[in-house]
């Protein structure tokens, strides 16, 4: 698979995530400064990365700034990403489980190269789940995308009732029967 890693600054932990990607045998593009260059813009670097998922042209991405805050907020403003900034492996994997993120944001201050590696590795390996109750919630998401995108009245989607899935309560939580 072919992933982006997109930064704002060069650090330790671009080395430790471009090896990690390599070793599980994924293809892997540097956008940002090389080492000992200025920073650049997070914005700019972050959102290379997001047009280029969006488009298909990468499986994935992951972006990085300071906080990971910006990363993230500007990568989930383009159509069809779905960001999650992620501080350990088990949100990461949350992340991909039930929100089927494609993007993956980490902070440079908080995040050693250790645990990126394991944040991404968690990332990497889970699924999403794909099943009635997860598709609904990825669809309301889609949903909120395109309404907006366009000028009008805000809407979160369908109307819960219009979307329940069979097995599934009022609530779209998957049923105990």
């Amino acid at each position: 698979m072919r992933f982006l890693l997109a930064s704002d600054m060069h650090a330790p932990i671009i080395a430790a995530l471009t090896d990690a990607l390599r070793a599980a045998a994924h293809t892997v593009e540097y956008i940002g400064p090389g080492p000992g260059d200025d920073d650049a813009d997070w914005p700019v670097t972050t959102a290379a990365a997001a047009h280029a998922v969006a488009r298909g042209e990468a499986d994935g991405a992951i972006v990085l700034c300071w906080t990971g805050t910006g990363a993230s907020i500007c990568a989930n403003k383009v159509r069809g990403i779905r960001c999650a900034l992620c501080v350990d492996a088990e949100t990461a994997r949350g992340a991909r489980r039930w929100n089927d993120a494609n993007v993956l944001a980490l902070s440079i201050r908080h995040t050693t190269p250790y645990q990126a590696t394991e944040i991404l590795a968690a990332w990497l390996d889970e699924p999403f789940k794909d099943d009635a109750w997860n598709r609904t919630q990825r669809a309301r998401i889609v949903a909120l995308e395109e309404a907006s995108a366009t000028p009008g009245p805000t809407s979160a989607g369908p109307s819960p009732a219009s979307t329940t899935p069979a097995g599934s309560t009022s609530s779209g939580r998957p049923s105990s029967a």
